[in-house]
């Protein structure tokens, strides 16, 4: 029997990594997209997956990557990232570009590109990977919050233009989570990014793999629209009690 094919984006660490490990596990044939191939490849052998490179700030990566895609059951739209905590005072234009492209209009190019056979499959559903500051505004986090908010817009629109639609659409709106998104965002700074997590157990990669699989193993007629989940110790995006 051929196993139904899903899509990770930024599959080569962190929650696409868990993800695609984790789907692998439910019986999909997972296909891992993110710029850092030797990664890539290393966990799709593990899962009997295929690897490809893709970078969704380019067009051509991603018409590249999804003519290597020969049809597709799950999409988990995973790519993105936050850079730099500036107010908006001192906003730097460049790392707010790379949000937008990297979370928004990287989220538009491969959902756009793979919804055709999202829907040919008969029993398609769209997974994308938010975060709290999707629904949330805090100090300093305006270029993230706000790339964040455009992503969420853009999906949940979907729910309604897929209406009749054979393909379920579900949000996954994480708080804190402890992998590399910190260190990226302060610019490798480990130290820094260590401060963020500590006094707190957070959320792990697995975990929000965990409620992905749940999310897309549900039966075709049932949808889990927005799922919010935060470690017990977080009650908003700012507000976290540290021991």
């Amino acid at each position: 029997m051929t196993r139904p094919i899903a899509v990770v984006t930024g599959a080569s660490a962190g929650i696409g990594e868990a993800t695609a490990r984790r789907l692998a596990a439910e019986g999909f044939h997972v296909v891992l997209g993110a710029r850092r191939l030797d990664l890539l490849k290393t966990i799709a052998d593990d899962v009997d997956g295929t690897a490809v490179e893709l970078d969704v700030t380019s067009a051509e990566s991603v018409s590249a990557f999804l003519d290597a895609v020969p049809s597709a059951r799950v999409l988990v739209n995973n790519a993105g990232g936050a850079r730099g905590l500036d107010p908006v005072a001192s906003a730097d234009e460049d790392d707010w570009r790379w949000m937008w492209e990297t979370n928004v209009l990287g989220t538009l190019r491969v959902t756009k590109g793979l919804l055709p056979k999202l829907i040919e499959s008969g029993d398609g559903h769209i997974v994308t990977v938010t975060s709290v500051a999707a629904y949330e505004a805090y100090d300093n986090g305006s270029g993230y919050t706000s790339a964040k908010h455009a992503q969420s817009a853009l999906h949940r629109t979907l729910r309604g233009e897929l209406l009749g639609q054979p393909v379920r659409i579900t949000e996954v709106l994480p708080g804190m989570v402890e992998t590399d998104f910190s260190v990226n965002r302060f610019g490798g700074d480990a130290e820094r990014a260590a401060a963020v997590y500590a006094g707190v157990e957070p959320l792990t990669a697995d975990d929000v793999a965990d409620v992905i699989a749940f999310a897309v193993t549900r039966p075709s007629h049932v949808n889990l629209d927005q799922i919010v989940m935060k470690p017990r110790a977080q009650a908003s995006a700012t507000r976290v009690h540290r021991s």
